[in-house]
């Protein structure tokens, strides 16, 4: 595996705890990523403290700082460009981004849902699979496109749902199987070993050949 590691930024308004599990996976000097950059649109989001633990640069981008969200997603895109940033994951990021912001980053924008999806998309999606007598329960890592939670489909990873399941009890066993799915799908991306054929995503065996490893 080459030396080189994909350039990562990371998109939070929260806690972080899928950014610790990318975090976390990075620290491997194999690992074939590394995160350069966190934005938070949230100044109090705990994730800011968990990257500058790791000593990794943070830059807050308030989206009431800007009187357009294409000024607001303008200003993320500049701050991920000066940061030389090839791949961006939204990890908690709970503002909706426009298609300009899409389309710039294009198969170089993921985000992880909490559900199966295609089914459960958008909130609440715990309490709605316990409500549809749902199985299974799960997450997905997509590529990002402008409709919310479409895009084509990375990996998957499926929980059990239990008798007596409450939302918060389903929830805590979806997000251990989040901070397993995302660092294995970024790994992927960063091997070269993604690659997207119209709005499916292809898992190559190994990187085409010639392939830089990202």
């Amino acid at each position: 595996m080459t030396s080189r590691r994909l350039r990562t930024g990371v998109m939070i308004s929260g806690r972080g705890s899928n950014l610790q599990a990318l975090i976390d996976a990075c620290t491997d000097p194999h690992f074939p990523a590394e995160i350069v950059l966190v934005i938070s649109n949230k100044a109090d989001a705990q994730g800011l403290a968990r990257a500058q633990a790791a000593g990794i640069a943070t830059q807050v981008i308030s989206h009431r700082d800007y009187d357009s969200r294409e000024a607001f997603d303008a200003a993320m895109t500049a701050a991920f460009k000066a940061t030389e940033v090839e791949l961006i994951c939204m990890a908690g990021f709970l503002r909706l981004v426009t298609s300009g912001f899409v389309e710039h980053w294009r198969d170089r924008l993921i985000n992880i849902h909490p559900a199966l999806l295609p089914d459960f998309k958008g909130l609440d999606t715990h309490a709605r699979a316990l409500a549809a007598g749902a199985r299974t329960h799960g997450c997905t890592v997509h590529f990002v496109r402008h409709e919310m939670d479409t895009g084509p489909i990375i990996g998957q990873e499926a929980v059990p749902i239990f008798p007596g399941d409450t939302p918060d009890t389903l929830a805590a066993r979806v997000l251990e199987a989040e901070h397993k799915l995302f660092p294995r799908c970024l790994r992927l991306i960063a091997e070269g070993r993604v690659r997207v054929e119209g709005e499916r995503v292809e898992i190559l065996d190994r990187p085409p050949s010639g392939a830089s490893g990202n």
